[in-house]
């Protein structure tokens, strides 16, 4: 039997990490499964190792970076790319990794992707000035018209890459694990445990309090909300000065508990306006509750009306508007609409299987175009 060896390469790995490392974990787990295909995934650690397919190459860690280590050397990556020998090579990051991969394709004469999980132009005007813009956009532009595919998990995405002037953009969404995010995690006694009345109407984000999740229009919502509704707050670097009506777990939570406090709420609310996707999104969804998010970025394609509502961004009262809209709507009803729809349209098998397709003909194993999954 032919295998095929795909390699993935990334900085975006952590103990804390967010979707990058979910997307990785979970088609490692599925390409392991598949007698077919052989899958490495290189990652950077505090020395080299390697176990279960999973190479640690040697690189500092980030001051302050939760957990993240930003390579310096181009050199270990590459050799450890020369070692394994892969037929394809995934990029997860625009950084070092990224020119290592490019710099392995030279020796290996091998096929390289590059998915696009990070607006980085957006990111470094945020912290950094949109003076920067144009130099960044520019290197964008310049390292992934390298590849020879890119993979965009959203039509904003792709779109925005298609704006650089690169071309071969496919969309490919993410998925999300059916079975960590379920209705049955529900936990009755979360209310008592928070303090809270068994009428009152819980509401969740959870996810990094970074600048762009605009935590203070969810503060602002909650305010207009008043005491029938209570927020809860799940993840690190939280405000500290919130309202009555919210709740803090201020620290990096599992997959696991995540689950159980999403399947014990009534909604999720989301007020980035950057989001490249939003996995917690759909795992709100797969864990049978609706959503309210604001109709920006990615939320316009992954949200609709049969599971959730949309608001317009950065406005509190509007947020607080569709919250009460989705409760008279029946939240209940919407919620099970939405795993209904994550089954249908977001299971990670069904996301890896468009994955391989993107493979095969980036390898040439077939003359078909891809189809991109929604």
């Amino acid at each position: 039997m032919l295998i095929v060896h795909i390699a993935d390469i990334t900085m975006f790995y952590a103990p804390a990490s967010g979707g990058v490392r979910t997307y990785l974990d979970a088609k490692h787990r599925r390409l392991g499964l598949n007698p077919g295909v052989r899958h490495s995934l290189l990652i950077p650690g505090a020395s080299a190792s390697h176990a279960n397919g999973i190479y640690q190459v040697p690189a500092p860690a980030l001051p302050f970076g939760n957990g993240y280590r930003f390579p310096l050397r181009l050199a270990p990556w590459r050799n450890v790319l020369h070692d394994l020998q892969p037929d394809l090579i995934e990029v997860g990051d625009p950084y070092l990794t990224a020119w290592a991969a490019l710099d392995a394709r030279r020796q290996l004469d091998v096929p390289v992707i590059g998915f696009y999980h990070s607006d980085l132009p957006l990111l470094v005007g945020n912290r950094m000035g949109h003076w920067f813009t144009p130099n960044v956009e520019a290197y964008v532009s310049k390292l992934y018209g390298n590849f020879d595919r890119v993979l965009a998990p959203s039509q904003v995405m792709a779109d925005k890459l298609r704006g650089l002037g690169i071309g071969n953009v496919h969309v490919q969404r993410l998925g999300v694990d059916l079975q960590t995010f379920h209705p049955d995690h529900r936990d009755p006694g979360l209310r008592a445990e928070l303090g809270l009345a068994d009428t009152t109407r819980l509401l969740v984000f959870a996810g990094r309090g970074s600048r762009e999740k605009n935590l203070p229009v969810l503060l602002d919502c909650m305010k207009r909300l008043g005491k029938h509704y209570h927020l809860l707050l799940v993840g690190s670097h939280m405000p500290s000065n919130v309202p009555a009506n919210v709740t803090i777990i201020n620290h990096f939570c599992p997959a696991t508990q995540v689950a159980r406090l999403l399947a014990s709420a009534d909604a999720l609310l989301h007020a980035g306006d950057q989001e490249t996707f939003g996995l917690v999104i759909l795992e709100a969804m797969a864990s049978g509750i609706p959503v309210v998010a604001v109709a920006a970025g990615a939320f316009t394609e992954i949200v609709e009306p049969s599971y959730g509502r949309l608001c317009t961004p950065n406005d509190g009262q509007a947020m607080a508007a569709a919250v009460r809209e989705l409760f008279e709507a029946g939240a209940p009803q919407l919620g099970q609409q939405a795993r209904r729809h994550a089954e249908q349209h977001y299971a990670w098998d069904t996301v890896v299987g468009g994955l391989l397709e993107h493979y095969r003909a980036v390898l040439g194993h077939h003359e078909q175009p891809v189809r991109a999954h929604a």
